[in-house]
């Protein structure tokens, strides 16, 4: 008798352990892609069309960002019950036929007993004692089958949602692009000698010389006067430009041996870069090996520079309000919804295949932006 107790006590036990239901952060990505839609349909209605479209833009990008991320925690809660359902197989197949005979069984002949009456109690007494428990083990399993079946139906209904959320950011930033180049209400701080700059990227051979040149190559109109917040109050509080993460801190070494005074953000292809404070554009194109760049001048004596972008927005001199798009990452945008899921299933960042370097100078002298910036450990 104490055999049978242990041998079901050994069925009974090791239950598929509870986890946060992902299936609530992917609903709220959902609600985020929705409510982007609503606001690309308003963004004609708005009094600043780029103001719109560039928080519209933001706003498909952190939907799309956590339904990945939401459709990568589905994927993964999933594995871990298949895994457990493999590793006790067994174990859940004695479970069953257990409950299958109880269920089959007349409930006199459960309670009937060789011995007579005391053995008859004493079977009485074990099945009153392991029956709840049974119970429970199998409610655990129901349920555990319920949320597999959940998280299925939700990564296959996620692709319709991916395919208009894709569609829907692609429609924002190709209005937004136009947005930008139809504004005309940007005053200009500076104006640029185009044979000086020109001589400028073609001589210089590091960002820091090219840097120091900048002073040069551009003229302050001083007939334009120009409030500015003051840059000193941002420092420890400027959000990144750019949605991503930090792959590489000031001072690190990558793997060809570089050394970069600046931070290295890993992004996905046509990610939106805003300014992270008012600022003058000192500076749009071409640089060197950093592909196309944009200098910002945030504040007296300091420059911020924003390279590997794809596509640039804006004009040299323009002061730009803080969250001004600056431009797009480069890259080129999912064709296709499967392709999307699948490259977010490992949750290994491969799908990040963009970078752009951030690196701040005062006074011609880098400084670490790790003083001046908050955001995600890489």
């Amino acid at each position: 008798m104490k055999s049978f107790v242990l041998a079901l006590s050994l069925l009974i036990a090791g239950p598929v352990a509870a986890q946060t239901d992902p299936t609530m952060s992917a609903q709220e990505a959902i609600e985020l892609l929705e409510d982007a839609r609503a606001a690309l349909e308003n963004a004609d209605k708005a009094g600043d069309r780029v103001e719109a479209l560039t928080q519209t833009v933001q706003a498909y990008e952190a939907g799309l960002a956590a339904l990945r991320e939401g459709l990568r925690q589905a994927r993964v809660r999933e594995a871990a019950i298949q895994g457990v359902f493999l590793a006790e197989n067994d174990r859940l197949a004695q479970l069953l036929g257990v409950l299958q005979a109880i269920e089959a069984s007349p409930e006199p002949h459960l309670l009937l007993h060789p011995e007579g009456p005391l053995g008859t109690a004493r079977t009485g007494m074990i099945l009153s004692e392991v029956t709840p428990a049974l119970n429970r083990e199998a409610l655990r399993l129901r349920s555990a089958l319920q949320e597999v079946a959940l998280l299925r139906a939700l990564q296959e209904a996620a692709v319709s949602t991916l395919e208009d959320g894709l569609a829907g950011v692609q429609e924002a930033r190709t209005e937004l692009s136009q947005a930008v180049s139809n504004r005309t209400d940007l005053p200009k701080r500076f104006l640029t000698d185009e044979e000086a700059m020109e001589n400028l990227v073609a001589t210089a051979d590091t960002l820091e010389s090219f840097a120091s040149g900048l002073m040069t190559a551009t003229v302050e109109d001083t007939s334009v006067s120009i409030a500015q917040p003051d840059f000193q109050e941002a420092q420890g509080a400027l959000e990144l430009p750019v949605l991503g993460r930090i792959i590489r801190r000031y001072g690190d070494t990558d793997a060809a041996g570089v050394t970069r005074p600046g931070w290295v953000i890993a992004t996905r292809p046509l990610t939106l870069v805003t300014t992270p404070w008012a600022a003058t554009i000192r500076y749009l194109g071409p640089l060197l090996d950093y592909g196309q760049v944009a200098i910002l001048e945030p504040g007296e004596d300091y420059l911020l520079v924003l390279a590997g972008l794809g596509q640039l927005f804006g004009e040299v001199g323009e002061v730009l309000p803080q969250g001004a798009p600056i431009g797009l990452m480069g890259g080129a945008a999912p064709s296709d919804p499967q392709a999307f899921l699948i490259s977010s299933a490992d949750g290994s960042g491969a799908e990040a295949s963009e970078t752009l370097y951030l690196e701040l100078r005062h006074m011609g002298d880098p400084v670490d932006p790790g003083d001046w910036f908050v955001g995600p450990e890489g």
